[in-house]
């Protein structure tokens, strides 16, 4: 049993392991997690709950094993021509496309869950879901490297790129790899195809579509350890006010007056990874007050112009994001280091 998750001066340890039941709590028999209960998943948020399970499931073993069963359900959905539907209602797939970013993730996810329980023989069942799930993303290689975004049902590509998708995959591919070389399954040409991303990302962006007025194409390539040193620093300074609102959070978008949890603790996460330790906390404690107070879940975002939480939904994904957070402050869990990017480090 592993002490309790917290971080001083934000979250106590009852407050996380309270955001963390509702996870659990919205777990679908299956094993699925849905973005609230009785709504739909995705491969990708849904992967992120697991990680957020796994990490108090040090504590908590009723929370390690929902983490499994997470794990095990995409064992059981898997498409037949790889990679998964974008989308499930109660288990049941219910749209044909495919995106890259949610074959790829569960490499994350899975690198993820070794580092923090240190089971072999579970990373050893999963392996084929990191294989296929990551050769599935390489089948969608354009051109010059980058990924298309997804397949459509009737199996043909995307017709462009997009710079945080390509991000998530480049993070995926290097997890799976290190994943891979703990298993002794070395696997070269995924190290091979992060490096080209890696170089994309950082001299090509005109290959994306234009999204930048998204917060995360900002910070994803920071996030996914594509973009790093000073790189980072200038890339993150470049954008900060456009998209940080002090006391209240990131904005989803920079032309709306929205801030959403999700994209405010993924980008502590970036902070992290680069030594920022101070803003991140600072930003971290600003997106509290999304927290719910009943039973610890997190409101998706706030509609700062109106002042009321838009949309009415308190996303699954959004709570364990925060945990996650809190963990790579903390440096509690050795999955912490997943978004470190400093897995090499035993």
């Amino acid at each position: 049993m592993g002490a309790l998750l917290s971080l001083p001066g934000v979250l106590r340890a009852e407050q996380i392991a309270r955001s963390a039941e509702y996870l659990a709590h919205s777990q679908e028999p299956g094993g699925a997690i849905p973005w609230f209960p009785g709504g739909h998943t995705d491969v990708w948020d849904h992967v992120e709950c697991a990680m957020a399970l796994t990490v108090t499931g040090l504590s908590v073993p009723s929370h390690a094993a929902a983490a499994r069963r997470a794990y095990l359900w995409l064992e059981s959905v898997r498409h037949p021509g790889g990679g998964w539907p974008a989308k499930f209602r109660q288990g049941v797939p219910a749209a044909g496309l495919r995106e890259a970013n949610h074959a790829a993730y569960p490499a994350v996810g899975l690198l993820h869950h070794l580092l923090t329980t240190g089971d072999t023989v579970f990373a050893e069942r999963m392996w084929p879901l990191v294989e296929e799930g990551l050769e599935f993303a390489l089948a969608l290689r354009g051109a010059h490297g980058e990924i298309l975004w997804a397949r459509a049902e009737d199996g043909s590509p995307g017709d462009h790129a997009l710079l945080t998708v390509c991000s998530s995959v480049h993070h995926a591919l290097r997890c799976g790899a290190a994943l891979g070389a703990r298993l002794g399954r070395e696997r070269p040409a995924w190290e091979a195809a992060a490096d080209r991303l890696e170089e994309l990302i950082n001299g090509r962006e005109d290959l994306f579509a234009d999204r930048s007025r998204f917060s995360m194409d900002w910070f994803y390539p920071i996030l996914g350890g594509a973009v790093t040193g000073v790189a980072a620093k200038e890339r993150l300074k470049e954008r900060w006010d456009r998209f940080v609102v002090p006391g209240l959070g990131v904005r989803c978008v920079s032309d709306q007056p929205w801030v959403t949890a999700a994209e405010s603790s993924e980008l502590v996460l970036a902070l992290t990874a680069m030594g920022e330790r101070e803003a991140a906390v600072r930003l971290l404690r600003d997106v509290q007050h999304l927290r719910d107070p009943r039973d610890g879940a997190y409101w998706t975002g706030y509609q700062f112009t109106e002042q009321t939480r838009w949309p009415v939904e308190r996303s699954t994904w959004t709570s364990a994001a925060v945990i996650l957070a809190v963990d790579a402050l903390a440096g509690a869990t050795g999955g912490s280091r997943v978004f470190l990017h400093a897995w090499d480090e035993d």
